[in-house]
């Protein structure tokens, strides 16, 4: 379907949470040519920018068709990651901040860019709580959703996915964590005066990048003899 012929719909979505972390809730407004319709949830602890993720989740998962939309959120931080760059670069880096750490919500992040890879979708920013009647009644909605009873578990909050943990060591044939070459095995040697060597390490062809390998580290009580 091409983008001109693509239905062109305003989601407006809301989250919060009482206290942050608590009890959270997510409210969604969504305007199509055809009908309004809204949609609202709830967590039993979660955080703020977790609901404001999850409502923009919410919002394109009740589409039925791809779409042109424009989301309105006043959250700054989901509308500046989708619209500067973040979680772009994020996802070129295999899901990664840092060398060592994944973003945060990188669970919540995955699931939107799926849905925005569907939906020809604009993100923008709204100030919260100044007359917009739509984002009043997503925040209606999301406060009306924490104050249930009996909510549900976050899992992706209560019970922190395992890929969420320190990253792992490149092996080879995976790309450079600064070009994206894919890096080669080269051979290390022992150096006088030193306890330990690395039997390998791992080597980027294109920007000379190196890269210790903890599993190849040998440590020495006497010179190798044939160093």
């Amino acid at each position: 379907m091409s983008d001109g012929t693509r239905p062109q719909v305003e989601i407006y979505t809301d989250g919060g949470c009482e206290p942050n972390p608590g009890p959270g809730g997510y409210g969604v407004v969504l305007l199509h040519p055809k009908k309004r319709a809204e949609a609202s949830g709830g967590f039993r602890l979660t955080t703020n920018n977790r609901m404001e993720i999850f409502a923009a989740i919410k919002g394109l998962e009740m589409l039925k068709q791809p779409c042109r939309v424009t989301l309105y959120s006043d959250s700054q931080y989901l509308v500046k990651a989708m619209t500067e760059g973040w979680v772009a670069n994020w996802k070129r880096k295999n899901w990664w901040r840092t060398n060592k750490e994944r973003p945060e919500n990188v669970d919540l992040w995955k699931r939107l860019d799926v849905l925005c890879q569907t939906h020809q979708v604009e993100f923008r920013w709204v100030k919260g709580h100044a007359g917009n009647p739509e984002n009043e009644r997503c925040d209606q909605l999301s406060m009306a959703a924490l104050r249930q009873p009996n909510l549900p578990a976050d899992e992706g909050y209560e019970n922190k996915p395992e890929d969420e943990g320190p990253r792992p060591g490149l092996q080879e044939g995976e790309p450079c964590r600064k070009c994206l070459t894919p890096v080669i095995k080269r051979n290390g040697r022992w150096k006088p005066g030193r306890d330990h060597y690395y039997e390998y390490h791992l080597f980027c062809p294109k920007c000379q990048t190196a890269y210790h390998v903890e599993e190849a580290k040998r440590f020495v009580e006497e010179p190798p003899s044939l160093f």
